[in-house]
């Protein structure tokens, strides 16, 4: 949820300086659009839109839509330091990506590399978690950035209707499953 995100990106700060800014921008782009692992490393240069108001974000393909329809999904400016748009831009700037993919591997020299995987984005968000003290960070993956944002959302009362505009589910009770059950019990009635 977004106290741990908040916790965990004041540490993920203190690394290296490309890395920081990777993991700053993938850790807010990710929770901001409920985006998938898959989802997240497949987004590439030519798929974002930057407008006023934040950044839309096209996903050709996804899980739910293998027949390749494509959705959008609109991430807005926020204020101060935890702005997804200004991290992801931020990070592009830094790294010098004017096209392919957004998200990419960095080594242990900073260097930017080429593709980062799916399993590199549970690792950075179980890193970024680990740092935080008293966090098990067996209970962290890196779904967990789409599920803390639907049980954010839920705390904050937002309708359903609106959760599934930015995660793309197509049912209510698909969508309930994203919600830790901690959570659950203290929103009386999310759905």
């Amino acid at each position: 949820v977004k106290d741990d995100l908040i916790a965990a990106l004041a540490l993920a700060d203190k690394q290296i300086p490309n890395k920081a800014a990777r993991d700053r921008a993938l850790l807010l782009v990710g929770f901001a659009g409920a985006f998938r692992r898959s989802e997240l490393v497949g987004i590439r240069i030519e798929h974002l839109s930057f407008m006023e108001a934040g950044v839309e974000v096209l996903l050709p393909r996804s899980k739910t839509d293998q027949e390749g329809v494509g959705r959008t999904v609109f991430i807005p400016n926020a204020r101060g330091a935890v702005c997804p748009v200004k991290a992801l831009q931020n990070w592009l700037a830094l790294a010098g990506i004017e096209s392919g993919l957004v998200f990419r591997s960095i080594s242990r020299h900073d260097h930017v590399g080429n593709r980062l995987t799916a399993q590199s984005v549970a690792l950075i968000v179980k890193a970024a978690i680990g740092r935080v003290r008293g966090h098990d960070v067996q209970n962290y993956s890196g779904h967990s950035l789409r599920s803390g944002f639907v049980t954010q959302a839920a705390m904050a009362g937002l309708p359903t209707f609106q959760i599934k505009e930015v995660t793309g589910h197509r049912s209510d009770a698909t969508l309930a499953k994203y919600v830790r059950p901690v959570q659950r019990r203290k929103v009386p009635s999310l759905l």
